[in-house]
């Protein structure tokens, strides 16, 4: 029996999610034994409540409601009414009174232009400082009191230093013309975009705790290294995307300078300093606002005018000057914590200065109902970001792998293309792993894993467990390719590098030691991905791909009418490693007969040896 009424079915609700502001929305209820029903619309940002009639029709009830003329998040249930007056509601939750009614989510977006390059492309996450090194750089001089490893090979230091503190100050001398050397092999990997952790001068190894925004970190190399990484990679059709940190500075920057080591006084040292209305003191100099607490992370006030001038606004601020030189957009650090304007600023100064370039915000849920600092954000409405990290995605991907039922992953999906816009859905940045969670493999493969993080660093995966990760990985890898937005590699993933948590997970590329076998295999999905359209940008459709408990068969893809279906499950823990470290404030492949044949390949795809329960969350693409 068909339900009373299912948003995500076009014979109850057209059009599909999200609308532009204006947009007429047909609502069709599958119900005839009431009186009279009601569209119940609450609107998010105007706090308005309306109650649109929806006369009879065949079979129940059908009338239209029209958007609002803003951006809005819409609230909609139904009430109907009994012929002796009585009513009843229906939500999410079912039947129920008015007062405990749950309410489906229509969002109401501006529709302002977004690029499609982002999502349609492969995107490729570098940590600078552990990609390649050319030489061995002296860091006598620099902030930060560093030092660098003389081995490529040697493990990051994960230990606190003896005052308890983990300082992040061993390096290893990645740099920006490392990079530019590798962009043949990251060409050979369909890579469209790199995205780069923070390359600004900071003291620590990550280099969030930016220390002058207008100046390379040395140790990567000049501002003419950059340029000259932006223009070759442009020249292989490859853009680049820089990491926005700008809710918190170091406390050794030349802003802030704590410890003294720029020649200029800092808001530490002066509240005459140009810097000292950035930052919030209580009391100055020693008690001041920080990133959740952490002294080294002070934090910095966003509604500064002199801080928006500098970062946004001015003719030569941050975000204008790194897209002069070659950057293609922005990555925008712990989104949650900047404020709505100040995001929406951003993005017009991206506009201004490259039509085309991206802002993408780092958020760890849906991001298109999120409340952070007890106010609902309007990341995806169409003046802030174009998109999103996709978190929910991995962390849906990574329940099903871990024994979930795929009908929860189809839903969990399904909810995020209904709630998005399509251009911030296709446009997300989709992964299995970044700086911030566990190596996908170990997560993958690992049996146990170990209670202390002295025997987490120590542990490699055994034979079986990383055969065990490596045909997990594949799957999870077709399905992140064959996804609508863009699949991202987290850098030497593809070559089978391991790790649990941060810097365990910041290992430094093994140059020559790849993984072979893995390297093909994520070649060949990107390959696929750059020369079908329909992996681009084709119409996501669900399928329902069933399978008799218990069997076991390699994963497999079949033609179909307007793509492949993909069936197959895998079970692995996750245990919790894939969380971030604190709490932050289906389109399937439509191939050729030559593409099948090849992800069927054992050599080159694996065999997927998979106890199959529950249908493959599957999904259809058509070819465009």
């Amino acid at each position: 029996m068909l339900p009373v009424f299912d948003p995500q079915d076009s014979s109850c609700k057209t059009p599909f999610g999200a609308v532009p502001c204006g947009t007429t929305v047909t609502f069709t209820l599958r119900d005839e034994t009431y009186y009279a029903c009601e569209l119940l619309v609450r609107r998010e940002f105007s706090g308005m409540d309306e109650a649109v009639p929806l006369p009879p029709a065949e079979g129940g009830f059908s009338g239209v409601y029209t958007a609002p003329e803003a951006p809005e998040l819409c609230w909609y249930g139904f009430r109907f009414t009994r012929d002796d007056g009585s009513t009843v509601c229906l939500g999410k939750n079912g039947w129920c009174g008015q007062d405990a009614l749950t309410r489906w989510q229509l969002t109401v977006y501006e529709d302002t232009p977004t690029p499609a390059w982002f999502g349609e492309g492969v995107t490729y996450q570098i940590f600078p400082d552990r990609f390649r090194r050319i030489s061995v750089p002296e860091p006598e001089g620099m902030v930060g009191h560093r030092w660098v490893h003389p081995c490529w090979d040697d493990q990051p230091v994960f230990l606190p230093e003896e005052n308890g503190q983990i300082t992040n100050r061993d390096f290893f001398g990645g740099s920006l013309a490392g990079i530019t050397e590798k962009l043949d092999y990251l060409q050979s990997l369909s890579v469209s975009t790199i995205y780069l952790n923070p390359i600004f001068e900071a003291g620590s190894n990550h280099r969030y705790n930016t220390a002058d925004y207008l100046a390379i970190d040395p140790m990567l190399g000049t501002e003419e290294d950059f340029r000259t990484l932006c223009r070759e990679a442009h020249d292989r059709g490859i853009r680049i995307i820089l990491d926005g940190v700008f809710n918190h500075t170091g406390s050794n920057s030349r802003y802030f300078n704590a410890d003294g080591f720029y020649p200029e006084p800092g808001a530490a040292q002066s509240k005459d300093s140009p810097y000292f209305p950035w930052y919030s003191f209580h009391p100055w100099p020693t008690e001041y606002d920080a990133w959740w607490g952490i002294h080294t992370l002070p934090a910095v006030n966003e509604d500064a005018p002199d801080y928006r001038r500098f970062i946004i606004s001015d003719e030569d601020s941050v975000v204008r000057r790194w897209l002069r030189c070659g950057a293609d957009g922005w990555r925008l650090d712990v989104a949650d914590e900047l404020p709505d304007d100040f995001i929406a600023a951003i993005r017009t100064a991206i506009t201004q200065e490259k039509p085309d370039g991206y802002l993408l915000g780092e958020v760890w849920e849906d991001g298109s109902n999120k409340i952070a600092y007890s106010r609902r954000r309007r990341y995806l409405l169409g003046q802030e970001t174009h998109g999103l990290m996709n978190y929910p995605f991995r962390t849906a991907l990574l329940a099903w792998l871990g024994g979930g039922d795929a009908a929860d992953f189809r839903r969990g999906m399904e909810t995020i293309r209904e709630n998005y816009p399509p251009a911030a859905f296709y446009g997300a940045m989709n992964f299995l792993g970044t700086h911030d969670t566990a190596r996908i493999l170990t997560l993958l493969g690992a049996e146990d894993i170990p209670a202390d993080k002295p025997e987490r660093a120590a542990y490699r995966l055994s034979p079986a467990e990383q055969a065990r990760g490596q045909r997990r990985l594949r799957l999870a890898g077709m399905l992140l390719y064959s996804f609508p937005g863009s699949p991202t590699l987290y850098y030497g993933d593809e070559a089978g590098m391991q790790g649990f948590e941060d810097p365990l997970n910041r290992g430094t590329y093994p140059w020559g030691q790849e993984d072979a076998s893995l390297l093909a295999f994520f070649r060949q999905v990107g390959k696929l991905r750059q020369t079908r359209p329909s992996l681009r940008r084709g119409d996501p459709l669900p399928v329902r791909a069933g399978r008799r408990a218990g069997h076991r068969a390699p994963l497999r893809r079949r033609a179909h009418r307007y793509g492949t279906e993909c069936r197959g499950r895998d079970a692995a823990p996750d245990a919790g490693m894939g969380q971030p470290p604190m709490p932050r404030r289906r389109h399937r492949p439509a191939v050729s007969g030559a593409g099948r044949k090849a992800l069927s390949d054992p050599a080159a795809a694996g065999r997927c040896d998979l106890t199959v329960n529950d249908p493959f969350p599957a999904y259809v693409s058509r070819e465009t």
